[in-house]
């Protein structure tokens, strides 16, 4: 992780660093991720999810974010 990454995810709140440590497990293994099915793994709603995804796609992190769709739950593009 660069510098400026390990200050960004300073910045980020509990919610957002678990969806992160999330992402940052998953992503390796796919690549298209719904808010309701992290909702679901992490104990939260799918629109906390989606307000906390904005903050980490805006982020300078090792992960990219994208919102992809929006079809049943919002769609994420993420890739490491």
């Amino acid at each position: 992780m660069s510098a400026t990454a390990a200050a960004s995810t300073a910045s980020l709140s509990d919610k957002q660093h678990q969806i992160l440590g999330y992402l940052r497990e998953k992503a390796p293994m796919k690549t298209y991720f719904k808010s309701r099915l992290i909702a679901e793994e992490l104990g939260m709603s799918a629109k906390e999810v989606g307000t906390n995804m904005t903050a980490i796609a805006d982020g300078d992190l090792d992960v990219d974010v994208e919102r992809w769709g929006y079809s049943s739950s919002t769609t994420w593009k993420v890739t490491v």
